[in-house]
Order: structure tokens, then C-alpha cells, then sequence
């Protein structure tokens, strides 16, 4: 259900989060999709978690800034997708699978493409950490954000106490009727 009284600010916030998906969007593209000029490439990895446990090997400093970067490239999307989507009043477990669903496909497209691309390689642990990244941010801020609008938006509207009986607002409108012609 999308937020009723505040039609304006459901309109600033979608508005606000298309912008943001799209700038982060065209970054992420600009970061993955661009042909590299390298003298070697490595194979495509398409064996799970080999890439991590590689990167595991290499030590803490550097595993923590591989996996940290494969985390945090797609992570803005588990906060900019519900968003751009304007709901408010929303399941958590609902939001959190839409979201998680819809950054996964963003993230396979994205490998998909660099299939294409002179000096990417395809690794499914970018899948991996990056879908990881995206749910990992929206179970932080989704949730408390939603709360954090949902008082704002009750303490907005003003609460009328109910009388022990209805006003009435008047007759029910009659329609005339008009006959057929002959």
C-alpha cells in the first residue's frame, strides 16, 4: 500500500530514488562494463566460493578489500530499490525478497555483460557478494528507515475521536431516469 496523505512526499521520495538508482546505476556500469587494458587475463570463475577462498589465502588486508569491494559495488541498491518504489507500508520479508530478487538479476546482468567486454572476466562470487551486499544493506536501513517515516507520517496526521454516533452527511443523490426513445 503506498502512502495516502502524503502523496507529495511518496512523489519526492520516488522521484529522489529513481534519480539516485540511476546515477548509482550508470556508475556501477561505467566501474564494470568498461573494456580494460590488461596483458594478462585470468579464467572466468564459475565455481563457487573458489574465488573467495583465493582471496581468503591471500592474507586479511587484501581479502578484506577484495570481498569488501565485491560487497559494497551493488550494496546502495538494497536501499535505493524500495525507494524508488515509494512503499511505505510494506511486508519486511516481502521488501527484503524483492529486493534481494530484483539486485540479483541486476548483478547477473552485469556479469553477463562482461562476457562482452575486452579485460572483464565473469566470477560468480561477484554474484555471490554482491547479492550478499544488497541484502546485508536493505536488513540495516530498510526496516528502520520504514519506521523512522511511518511515526513521522502518524504523528502528521491528526487523530479524530469517534462519537458514539454517526453524522449524517445528507440524502443519497437520485439519478433521474430517462426513457428510451421511441
Amino acid at each position: 500500500m503506498r502512502q495516502g496523505s502524503g502523496g507529495q512526499a511518496v512523489i519526492r521520495f520516488r522521484a529522489i530514488g529513481v534519480s539516485l538508482l540511476l546515477a548509482h546505476l550508470l556508475l556501477v556500469a561505467w566501474l564494470t562494463l568498461r573494456p580494460l587494458d590488461v596483458p594478462w587475463m585470468t579464467a572466468p570463475n564459475l565455481q563457487p566460493f573458489a574465488g573467495i577462498k583465493a582471496d581468503l589465502s591471500l592474507g586479511p588486508v587484501t581479502a578484506t578489500r577484495r570481498i569488501g569491494k565485491e560487497l559494497l559495488l551493488l550494496a546502495p541498491l538494497g536501499v535505493l530499490l524500495p525507494l524508488a518504489g515509494g512503499r511505505l507500508l510494506v511486508s519486511p520479508w516481502a521488501s527484503l525478497t524483492r529486493t534481494v530478487a530484483a539486485g540479483t538479476l541486476i548483478s547477473l546482468a552485469i556479469e553477463l555483460g562482461q562476457t562482452g567486454v575486452p579485460g572483464q572476466v565473469v566470477d560468480i562470487d561477484s554474484l555471490i557478494l554482491n547479492t550478499a551486499g544488497i541484502a546485508l544493506a536493505h536488513a540495516l536501513f530498510v526496516p528502520a528507515g520504514r519506521a523512522r517515516l511511518r511515526r513521522r507520517e502518524q504523528h502528521r496526521i491528526r487523530v479524530v475521536p469517534r462519537t458514539g454516533h454517526e453524522v449524517p452527511q445528507g440524502p443519497t443523490p437520485r439519478i433521474s431516469r430517462v426513457g428510451i426513445a421511441p
